[in-house]
């Protein structure tokens, strides 16, 4: 058997780091961080555990290299002129981006051992940079990035705590209605209705609604320095 061929003749695609972090994000996106090993790896890869130390130091430069991953799909370079806009679309991507893969935001607000994330810094850069050019004084700007990253971040974290489980059964929220006593809580019922309603035909995700809401506080802000 030739180098870099497998038993049956085919060609091996060679290890490498970035092949590591792929497989681990998507290993990750399925079973979720406990299910990340270096055992469980290297077995996704067809290879030993030993032979993923040939291109990462430990399991600490996984979590860190697939976390960075997530944070580079952010689009931090929007091509609308305007700050308001470009910062909008920034942290919409942002959002879906933690959304497509539900364990990063655990990972990006607490890296695993920590350390500093060279993705995160540019993200975080890229808001400053946009504000300090929109006119913010450097107190606003930080204020500013606070704000956003604070929003994406925690409230990806608030809707994917609020996702129903996959073996949820399909009468599940129905159930829950029906078996629980809201009479001490009108507004409480209200509002189930009234969510349920903006679920079936939703015109502005929830998402969007609380970011126009700082966008448009930050602009009053940004004018009254």
């Amino acid at each position: 058997m030739g180098t870099g061929q497998t038993a049956d003749g085919s060609v091996r695609t060679p290890l490498s780091r970035d092949r590591i972090l792929v497989t681990a994000v998507a290993m990750a996106d399925t079973g979720g961080l406990d299910s990340l090993t270096m055992r469980s790896i290297g077995h996704e890869l067809g290879v030993e555990a030993m032979s993923l130390y040939n291109h990462v130091r430990d399991k600490g430069e996984i979590l860190a290299g697939i976390a960075d991953l997530v944070l580079s799909e952010f689009d931090i370079r929007p091509p609308a002129r305007d700050w308001r806009t470009a910062t909008r679309e920034s942290a919409i991507s942002a959002h879906e981006a933690l959304l497509r893969h539900p364990w990063s935001c655990e990972l990006i607000l607490a890296p695993r051992p920590p350390r500093i994330l060279p993705a995160r810094m540019r993200w975080i850069e890229s808001i400053l940079a946009r504000f300090r050019a929109a006119g913010f004084s450097p107190a606003a700007a930080s204020r500013g990035y606070h704000a956003i990253d604070s929003h994406v971040l925690g409230f990806t974290l608030w809707e994917l705590g609020h996702r129903l489980p996959d073996d949820a059964p399909p009468d599940f929220l129905e159930r829950v209605m029906r078996e629980t006593d809201f009479s001490a809580f009108p507004y409480l019922l209200e509002h189930a209705a009234v969510h349920r309603a903006m679920s079936e035909e939703p015109e502005l995700g929830e998402f969007e609604f609380g970011l126009d809401l700082i966008l448009e506080g930050l602009d009053r802000h940004r004018t009254s320095q």
